[in-house]
């Protein structure tokens, strides 16, 4: 057995002789007491025995004398005086006797009832003893179980103690290792600052030649423009880009088929977006690429891809002179593509949460972008810096730009909140009945769209600041935190997609549904319509994009 048990019981049993001597000790005066009470009732009953057997002797004896005194009649006075006093002694006797008796009797009575209140007491500390020997069993249980679950805890606390010291050699290692790493990519970092330096020098090099031949072909063909009396359009013309007039969009065409469906990334499509122009649009996918595309002959053809991002592609926008594409990612940044050679031309990095929104802020050189951190910044891209971050007090999912300096950001918390970039606090907010997907401004800029996921679509009136129509079906539901949907570009309909695939389009004014378009197999995610409205595109969650038309 082991000594630490066999200690353990010992003192276990200890506990208990004392225990129980400590128990007995109020009982043994109650016993003692008990005794005595009944030694003294057994000899009042003797006694009471012993004085009936006396009394009855005497009985017998005054009967005798009365029969003696009766048959001596009236001779012999003297013996019948005698007689007469030894009867009347007798019965004074017999009266103490019956006295006495009666005392005995009473003090019987109330030894009895004394006997009978310590016999309740008894039982009462007996009741009462049990009830502490059942405590002390349940108890020495208690103590079992406790001692039990210490063994088991002192024994996963030495696991757990050599789980640490395992864990503290490996993080050494891997601290060494991180060291080393660290000091490589220090170098790595170093050689790549190098190459890209030489690579823009190379470039640098290669544009002047570049614009230097294209300077002398210009001339040369505006030489024989000049003397041939050509007249120059508006347009491209010699390499040189001209930017293209914003297409005014008089009634938007409501779409009625798939014109073409094609699978636009390796796995979800996070974001869709036309051109200024129209004259291509973009795609953005978790597969962290952005794809540039144009519609020939009805369908889509592919016309670049844009790499460079570390995590997928959430939103996209063009700036005005469609030069430059921006693309927020989940890597928490944002990055800027020249849409001439292909390449990253910014990365904007601060945010310490995914970016879900990014739009230019009136011009090509300014960014804002709303993040999961529930901040807003605003870079130059002059000195590729933050130069305001605007803390939110919740994630933005989205946000749209209204003359360069006002911003207006749809958040988690179910508040559409307006900002003035020049200030750091909010002008006004609005609190709608779901947390916020997507915002869209109309042309006009009188009217914002916003997606909410009680799903429902709220169009506000910016004039008043408030809803001025509610669109909804008992089909539609929102698919994600980021489902996007947009005005279309005469501001008569309202696109968005649902959770089931389906495509619905409101008619704004009246706010019912003027069509539903079923194509897609998985969630869609996001919809753009054309500037001129003649085309709508829409993503899902699965890889495909689907251009819908009329025709």
């Amino acid at each position: 057995m082991d000594p630490r048990e066999l200690h353990w019981k010992h003192s276990l049993l200890e506990q208990l002789r004392q225990r129980d001597k400590k128990e007995k000790a109020p009982f043994e005066s109650l016993i003692a007491s008990h005794w005595k009470h009944f030694e003294s009732a057994q000899t009042l009953k003797t006694k009471n025995v012993q004085l009936t057997v006396e009394t009855e002797k005497l009985k017998e004896e005054n009967l005798g004398l009365q029969i003696k005194a009766e048959q001596g009649g009236g001779g012999g006075g003297g013996n019948s005086q005698a007689l007469e006093q030894k009867l009347f002694k007798l019965q004074e006797e017999l009266t103490e006797l019956h006295r006495r008796r009666g005392e005995n009797t009473q003090q019987i009575i109330d030894l009895n009832n004394a006997l009978q209140d310590k016999e309740k007491e008894l039982q009462g500390r007996d009741a009462r003893l049990n009830d502490l020997l059942a405590n002390e069993l349940a108890l020495k249980m208690e103590i079992k179980n406790l001692e039990s679950t210490i063994m088991e805890l002192e024994a996963t606390n030495q696991m757990l103690k050599d789980e640490h010291q395992a864990l503290q050699l490996t993080y050494t290692g891997l601290e060494e290792k991180f060291r080393k790493l660290e000091l490589d990519n220090q170098q790595l970092l170093e050689r790549w600052i190098r190459q890209q330096a030489k690579m823009a020098d190379q470039l640098n090099a290669e544009n002047d030649q570049f614009m230097l031949v294209r300077q002398q072909k210009l001339r040369k063909d505006l030489e024989e423009a000049a003397r041939e009396n050509i007249q120059i359009l508006p347009g491209k013309d010699a390499g040189v880009f001209v930017p293209t007039a914003i297409p005014i969009c008089l009634s938007a065409s409501l779409p009625t088929k798939a014109q073409h469906k094609f699978d636009a990334h390796e796995s979800d499509v996070n974001a869709v977006r036309w051109s200024p122009s129209g004259a291509m649009f973009a795609t953005g996918g978790s597969d962290r690429k952005i794809k540039l595309w144009e519609v020939i002959n009805g369908k889509c053809e592919a016309k670049g891809i844009l790499t460079g991002s570390n995590a997928g592609v959430m939103a996209l926008d063009f700036d005005p002179e469609e030069s430059t594409i921006l693309g927020a990612s989940n890597d928490f940044a944002s990055r800027v593509w020249s849409l001439t050679d292909h390449r990253v031309r910014h990365t904007l990095t601060g945010h310490s949460g995914k970016v879900l929104a990014a739009k230019f802020l009136g011009d090509s050189n300014k960014v804002v972008s709303g993040s999961h951190d529930r901040t807003l910044k605003i870079w130059d891209l002059h000195s590729r810096s933050c130069v305001k971050t605007i803390f939110a007090g919740s994630s933005c999912n989205d946000l749209v730009t209204i003359h360069g300096t006002n911003i207006l950001s749809g958040h988690f918390d179910k508040r559409v909140r307006f900002w003035d970039s020049r200030t750091d606090s909010s002008t006004n907010e609005i609190l709608l009945q779901g947390r916020l997907t997507s915002l869209d401004l109309s042309p006009d800029k009188l009217s914002l769209l916003c997606c909410t996921r009680d799903d429902t679509l709220k169009v506000l009136d910016l004039r008043m600041n408030q809803i001025s129509t509610t669109l909804a079906h008992d089909d539609f539901k929102i698919g994600c935190d980021w489902s996007r949907a947009v005005f279309s570009p005469d501001t008569s309909y309202a696109v968005a997609g649902s959770s089931d695939g389906a495509v619905f389009i409101w008619n704004v004014k009246k706010g019912k549904v003027e069509k539903i378009l079923k194509e897609h197999t998985h969630s869609v995610i996001a919809c753009s319509w054309h500037p001129v409205g003649s085309y709508v595109l829409s993503c899902e969650k699965q890889r495909k994009t689907i251009l819908w038309s009329d025709i």
